[in-house]
């Protein structure tokens, strides 16, 4: 019998799994009983922290995400792998942090029970890499070191291809960052399944021998397994997976979805079908109050126009609902892929997915290039770093202008180190004024929550995970009213036919089908 190669699982259930469909807005009480299911199966590698699961529950959920990372430690055990994402020199934040901020990130995350970082810059720019990366390995965690990756919009070149990844991969070597292992994100799932080939045959090549290699990718536009069977044809050693209902769509692929594609295949997962079913049925059961955005359950064709990442999609999506302005979502998709060639092809990662989308948001209600988005105009002048490459010049000259900032080139750690508004000093003394306990997590939570952080901590956080029995019900619509059919359970088709929803007044309902629990929201349409 042939000997299967192990690959090892990280289950991303419980960061990108809840970022990618709900905003990350996932209470702790809500989701332990599906966290114990994991573990009873046997799942040891987990995604907990980190990313908009730092920021959000402070901002949306009024729980401190340290205190969640110590509870998730203690139901998962000394001995299971905990894995954050952190932005390179953002941290868990959208602004570039001072030195002192980074390396405190490095010793609360130690500190509240991480084993490994997974370190990423959207620009790939590796500058952006070296002290981040350095101090992830001082604080004795595990840094595990990335190239991001997404396909370019048809019709686009100048990155993003294999040999551009080659020139990030040796960069990083170049710079001797310390590293345990590499991952290539793609966040948005873009990137083609050749070139993931490709790309993990080059990194094996290049990399010392017995280099563990990761891939990181998004079913949003319908190619997650076939790119993860191709890299474990390349060599990966290991692929990020979700469990049911917070998989596929713009999640990772499900746990059962890739067993089934494996079989006959030389890997093993380590994980045992049946009793992965049993632990999905249990988190099915844990979140069935959680209302279930129609888009971040679908495959979309026209993410790779965009792109937008899984992560970004639902976040910006909920926001839109919250304001009342989500008919305008599909003509801000089309409008990114201007925005992400003029800006330079940065990867649409966050804190850049942010920045893109912003951008393309402003241009589709206040006019092309009449409003500048702070965070795209920064990147396009320089100051997060170097994009891939050069911005278009108009587009650098609009935003100089509008900003009323000249092009840098300096390092952008060395730009936050002089502004004091970003030191743990100005944030320890804001602490101090509100008479908060200035403990490191508190000015943690401060230098990378700012105001909102404050106000959690003043105890003014507020609640806003989106429930369906928290829904407000919509009047019935008159007998005759004219409706356009509408697909399985009122979700739109594609993200094209958001365009004619009114979600002013949602009719959220509870279906039964087999003994399966299923919650619709249905509008009218016109």
């Amino acid at each position: 019998m042939e000997k299967k190669k192990f690959i090892d699982v990280m289950d991303t259930s419980f960061r990108d799994g809840f970022q990618s469909v709900f905003g990350a807005r996932v209470l702790l009480e809500d989701f332990i009983p599906a966290l114990q299911a994991a573990v009873h199966v046997g799942i040891t590698h987990f995604e907990f922290g980190g990313g908009a699961r730092f920021q959000a529950p402070l901002f949306y959920l009024n729980e401190n995400p340290f205190d969640m990372m110590d509870k998730f430690r203690e139901i998962v055990g000394p001995d299971a792998v905990t894995q954050t994402l952190s932005r390179g020199i953002n941290t868990v934040a959208l602004d570039s942090a001072p030195r002192e901020v980074i390396e405190l990130h490095a010793k609360m995350f130690k500190k509240h029970g991480t084993t490994v970082i997974r370190n990423f810059d959207a620009l790939n720019d590796v500058q952006n890499l070296i002290y981040s990366g350095q101090m992830i390995h001082k604080h004795g965690l595990k840094h595990e070191v990335v190239v991001t990756m997404m396909d370019l919009p048809p019709g686009c070149k100048g990155a993003h291809d294999v040999a551009f990844y080659e020139k990030i991969l040796r960069g990083i070597l170049d710079a001797d960052i310390p590293y345990d292992s590499v991952c290539f994100k793609d966040a948005s799932g873009t990137s083609s399944p050749q070139k993931v080939y490709e790309t993990i045959k080059m990194a094996r090549k290049l990399l010392p021998a017995g280099t563990h290699i990761r891939l990181h990718t998004h079913e949003t536009a319908g190619v997650s397994v076939a790119c993860y069977l191709a890299a474990l044809e390349a060599g990966a050693d290991g692929i990020d997976l979700a469990a049911a209902p917070v998989s596929g769509g713009t999640s990772q692929p499900d746990i059962l979805v890739m067993l089934h594609a494996l079989k006959g295949k030389p890997y093993d997962l380590g994980l045992d079908i049946e009793k992965v079913r049993e632990y999905e049925d249990v988190f099915k059961d844990a979140l069935k109050d959680y209302f279930f955005p129609p888009e971040a359950t679908q495959v979309s064709p026209e993410i790779p126009f965009s792109p937008m990442p899984g992560g970004a999609l639902t976040a910006n999506t909920q926001m839109m609902r919250d304001f009342k302005v989500f008919d305008k979502f599909p003509q801000a998709i089309r409008e990114m892929r201007e925005v992400v060639e003029r800006g330079g092809f940065a990867t649409s990662v966050t804190p850049v997915s942010q920045f893109y989308f912003q951008q393309a948001f402003n241009n589709t209600i206040k006019g092309k290039w009449d409003t500048i988005a702070d965070g795209y105009g920064k990147m396009v002048l320089g100051y997060f770093g170097k994009t891939p490459v050069a911005p278009d010049p108009e587009i650098v000259k609009i935003c100089s202008e509008k900003l009323g900032l000249p092009v840098t080139t300096d390092n952008p750690v060395d730009i936050a180190e002089r502004d004091p508004k970003k030191s743990i000093k100005h944030w320890k003394e804001i602490l101090e004024k509100e008479n908060i306990p200035t403990t490191e997590e508190n000015i943690f939570i401060a230098v990378s929550g700012q105001e909102k952080g404050v106000a959690f901590l003043q105890g003014k956080g507020k609640v806003m995970a989106r429930k369906v029995s928290k829904e407000p019900k919509a009047e019935a619509p008159a007998a005759k009213t004219e409706t356009k059919p509408a697909s399985t359970f009122g979700a739109p088709t594609s993200l094209s036919d958001m365009g004619s929803i009114n979600l002013a007044k949602p009719a959220v309902y509870k279906i039964s089908v087999d003994n399966q629990t299923y919650f619709a929201e249905v509008e009218q349409l016109g």
